[in-house]
C-alpha cells in the first residue's frame, strides 16, 4: 500500500538493498567445551592484545628484581612492600568481582529485554491476523495485507537487533521483501535508526487497514496493538 514517502510501498522488489546475513551460531562440540576455543565471536584475541605485553613487563620485573640490589632498592619483601601486593590483590579481586557480577547482571538484562520485545511484538502481530475482516470479497485486500505485515514484522526485528548488536556483521535472516519498494529499501538504508523507521511503516499500515476494514475490529482493543509496539521498541 502506498503511504507517505517514509512508508513502504507496494511494488516487487529487485536485490535486496538491506545488509543481509546471520548471528554467530557457536558449536558446543561433543563434549560441550569446543566453543571455548573458538575465535569467531570470542573475547580472547582483544584480551590478549592487552594480556601479552603486561604479562611480558611481568616477567622483566620478575627476572630484574631477583637481584637482591634491585629488590632492596624498591622494598619487595619487607613489610611495605608485603602491604602494598595486599593491598594490589584486594584491589584486582574486588574489580574482577564486581565487574563480573555487572557484566553477568547487564547480560541477563539485555537478554530478558530481547525475549521480552519479541513477546510483544509477537502479540501484536498474532493480533492483528486474529482482527483481520474474515468476509469472503475482502479476502484477496486480506492476503494482500497479510503477507505485507509479516514481512515487515520481520524486518522490524532484524532491525531492532542489528540496532543493539555490536557484531561487525550485523546481517540478519527475515522473509523475502517482495511487495517493497527499491525506493523504500533505499531510504531504510539511509536511515540512522532503521528500527524506528521500520515500524513507522508497520503502524501506517494498521492504520490504512484498519481505515479500509481490513481490519475489522474496535479503535479501544485495536490499541492495545500500538501499545504493544511502543513496548517492544523501548
Amino acid at each position: 500500500s502506498s503511504c507517505c514517502s517514509a512508508s513502504p510501498r507496494s511494488r516487487d522488489v529487485g536485490p535486496s538493498l538491506l545488509v543481509l546475513g546471520i548471528m554467530i551460531r557457536y558449536r558446543a562440540g561433543k563434549w560441550g567445551i569446543l566453543f571455548a576455543f573458538s575465535l569467531k565471536g570470542s573475547v580472547f584475541p582483544k584480551a590478549c592484545v592487552f594480556a601479552a605485553p603486561a604479562g611480558l613487563l611481568a616477567l622483566v620485573f620478575h627476572y630484574i628484581l631477583q637481584d637482591p640490589r634491585y629488590a632492596n632498592a624498591v622494598g619487595v619483601g619487607d613489610l611495605h612492600g608485603g602491604g602494598a601486593l595486599a593491598g594490589f590483590y584486594a584491589v584486582l579481586g574486588f574489580l574482577l568481582v564486581f565487574r563480573s557480577q555487572q557484566s553477568y547482571s547487564r547480560w541477563w538484562e539485555g537478554g530478558s529485554l530481547l525475549q521480552q520485545m519479541r513477546g510483544e511484538w509477537f502479540n501484536a502481530f498474532s493480533s492483528v491476523l486474529a482482527f483481520c475482516n474474515s468476509s469472503p470479497e475482502r479476502s484477496a485486500e486480506v492476503t494482500r495485507f497479510q503477507h505485507l505485515f509479516v514481512r515487515l514484522v520481520s524486518m522490524l526485528y532484524g532491525a531492532a537487533l542489528s540496532d543493539v548488536s555490536e557484531l561487525v556483521d550485523t546481517n540478519m535472516e527475515f522473509f523475502e521483501l517482495t511487495g517493497i519498494s527499491n525506493e523504500s529499501l533505499s531510504f531504510l538504508q539511509q536511515a540512522h535508526f532503521k528500527s524506528e523507521v521500520v515500524l513507522q511503516w508497520v503502524q501506517k499500515l494498521i492504520h490504512e487497514a484498519s481505515g479500509s476494514e481490513i481490519i475489522k475490529v474496535a479503535p479501544p482493543i485495536l490499541s492495545r496493538v500500538y501499545n504493544q509496539l511502543g513496548n517492544g521498541i523501548v
